[in-house]
């Protein structure tokens, strides 16, 4: 039995169905059970049409599922209303997408703030030093003031990690995180993720289709037609 003291994220018996209730209604995940703790780096993978996609937006409270429980941090959340599922998503989580959705007319110190203005207003003093720090955290100390189109693609992703870490998330969730970076850069953001896990005490789980991404994780969860077909530690 895990620790709950480390228990991030618990799935229980968790499906997913389309179009309930009507002739093409489709069950897409079956009965998913899964433990996320602190200390988890992990990948999941599966083929296109796995599931994984309707996972992520399950684990990320950004959809519900048809039955089953969720739990973020202790919290069953099937009961809640949008109002309280968003204010634990943004507490608890942090997003990094493969196109990085930054916010064009922004610097990289506005983009990094925006998941704090979204739920307080304008950034007091505290906001602001803390985004600074995680400018510096990524390497992009010296890029504060500049917008998007002034930055790389991989710039622009550790703009993008900044900001899902504004709100010190318990939970990192990285939807094919590196798919549209070179080899380099790719690997460069794979030890960012990596000492972000290390030194802000949060749990890494990247969506990949690459295996050799998955391999680098210390554990990976494999989906393949809407069941965890297996969950392994990597040596």
């Amino acid at each position: 039995m895990s620790d709950q003291s480390q228990e991030v994220l618990r799935l229980e018996a968790l499906r997913k169905s389309y179009n309930i209730g009507q002739p093409n209604e489709v069950e897409v995940l079956h009965g998913i059970d899964l433990c996320i703790e602190r200390n988890d780096f992990a990948a999941l993978i599966g083929p296109s049409g796995s599931g994984k996609s309707t996972l992520l937006n399950i684990l990320g409270l950004l959809d519900k599922p048809s039955s089953g429980e969720l739990y973020l941090l202790g919290q069953a959340t099937s009961s809640m209303d949008d109002t309280g599922l968003t204010a634990l998503r943004g507490n608890s989580i942090g997003f990094v997408f493969q196109f990085h959705h930054l916010i064009q007319a922004f610097t990289a110190l506005n983009n990094i703030l925006m998941p704090l203005m979204l739920t307080r207003g304008k950034p007091d003093q505290q906001a602001l030093e803390r985004a600074r720090e995680l400018l510096a955290a990524v390497g992009l100390e010296k890029f504060a003031d500049r917008k998007p189109n002034e930055l790389s693609g991989g710039q622009q992703q550790r703009v993008a990690i900044a900001r899902a870490l504004i709100t010190e998330p318990a939970l990192l969730l990285a939807d094919e995180p590196t798919g549209n970076l070179d080899t380099q850069t790719a690997a460069e953001m794979f030890e960012l993720f990596r000492k972000v896990h290390r030194e802000r005490d949060c749990a890494v789980l990247l969506v990949t289709h690459d295996p050799r991404l998955s391999a680098t994780c210390d554990r990976t969860i494999n989906l393949v037609d809407g069941r965890i077909q297996s969950d392994s530690l990597n040596n």
